[in-house]
């Protein structure tokens, strides 16, 4: 049975990153048997334009009933003056929220080629390899009340709740917990609960959850004790855990450590059914950069590498996996490089060319 896969590109450079995937995954069925049937639709600002509303019913639909979902970014300053219940993200938090993708992924890996593009010295970020797990359909983002009201005085007040129950904790600490014991088997969970009772209940649930695993190491740092470990010796962490709003944050920030947004990967995760099979949502951390879309020069890896993590977690194609991420360590160890990672001495091309040379690089790496 072929696996389904929805496609929505989205907004800004979304379609010129996910063009390249599409050709990987077209190279994967025909160089190594993925049976995939793709469908396309529309998220974001592009949904705004043509239906009226970032996510339309039809799209919610396909997208649960899909195998995974490959997204490329949304948002955009045409849409800023747009209600919030209708600007691009919220199609983005309603897929999220619809298909209950509670658990982000989001790795930050120093590529050995890449080395010398971090801001930080060689020796803080040279082999980094952590992973955020990040709750992502709970907290400040999801809470209520919510709003801008006007006050006695005419002036105003915006509230946002902040807001986890016991459950919403406990199932994003079991996969950190999970996925540390195929890693390292640490985990930092990190939150504020020195001034927030959320982030007193989020410490005392994780501890809870660590009963189940006691073979992992687990660290509790408040968050913007974390923000500074992050600049200050990334490489002491392995998988750290967090809130919505801190993840948010966190995972950006260590997402610049290694070179580039246009990197990074993420995968968003629902629960396991009773076969074991999970809604998922992949899609590039580095947004819609409208400044350069439509230019051909957007850098994809960070999509094909959604992709791969799409293989390995929800196709259980760990060698295929394994063959893209090594085609882009190849393609980078050869000096290709797009706009936002260039380097002196080495060959500048666009979203297409690192698209090629990707697609070179599996061939030789297969065989083919």
């Amino acid at each position: 049975m072929a696996y389904t896969i929805l496609i929505v590109a989205g907004d800004g450079i979304g379609p010129e990153v996910m063009g390249e995937v599409r050709r990987v995954i077209d190279w994967l069925g025909a160089h190594r048997g993925f049976d995939a049937e793709v469908s396309e639709d529309l998220v974001g600002g592009c949904s705004y334009d043509q239906h009226g509303v970032p996510a339309t019913d039809a799209m919610i639909e396909k997208a649960k009933a899909a195998d995974a979902i490959l997204l490329g970014a949304v948002g955009g300053p045409k849409w800023t003056a747009t209600s919030y219940d209708k600007r691009p993200e919220a199609g983005l938090l309603r897929l999220r929220k619809d298909l209950e993708l509670f658990a982000n992924l989001r790795p930050a890996i120093c590529f050995a080629p890449l080395v010398d593009a971090s801001s930080l010295k060689r020796e803080l970020v040279e082999g980094l390899d952590l992973l955020f797990v990040r709750e992502l359909t709970g907290g400040v983002y999801f809470g209520e009340p919510r709003g801008i009201e006007v006050l006695a005085d005419g002036s105003r007040r915006g509230v946002n709740t902040q807001v986890y129950t016991t459950e919403e904790i406990r199932r994003v600490a079991r996969i950190a917990f999970e996925l540390a014991g195929k890693r390292q088997g640490k985990v930092t969970s990190a939150e504020k609960s020195n001034v927030m009772e959320s982030g007193l209940l989020w410490r005392e649930e994780v501890t809870e959850v660590h009963k189940d695993f006691p073979e992992i190491k687990l660290d509790h740092m408040l968050a913007d004790n974390c923000a500074m470990q992050l600049v200050r010796a990334p490489k002491q962490f392995d998988v750290i855990v967090t809130d919505n709003l801190f993840g948010d944050i966190l995972s950006d920030e260590a997402a610049m450590l290694t070179g580039s947004l246009g990197m990074l990967p993420s995968a968003s995760l629902g629960a396991a059914d009773a076969s074991g099979r999970r809604a998922a949502l992949y899609e590039p951390i580095h947004g819609s950069a409208p400044d350069i879309a439509g230019k051909g020069v957007a850098n994809p890896i960070a999509s094909i590498l959604s992709l791969a993590m799409a293989l390995r977690y929800s196709f259980d194609r760990g060698a295929d996996a394994d063959l893209v991420e090594q085609a882009v360590e190849q393609v980078l160890t050869d000096g290709i490089r797009t706009g936002d990672i260039m380097q002196p001495g080495k060959t500048q091309v666009g979203s297409k060319g690192m698209g090629d040379a990707i697609l070179a690089a599996m061939a030789v790496l297969a065989g083919k």
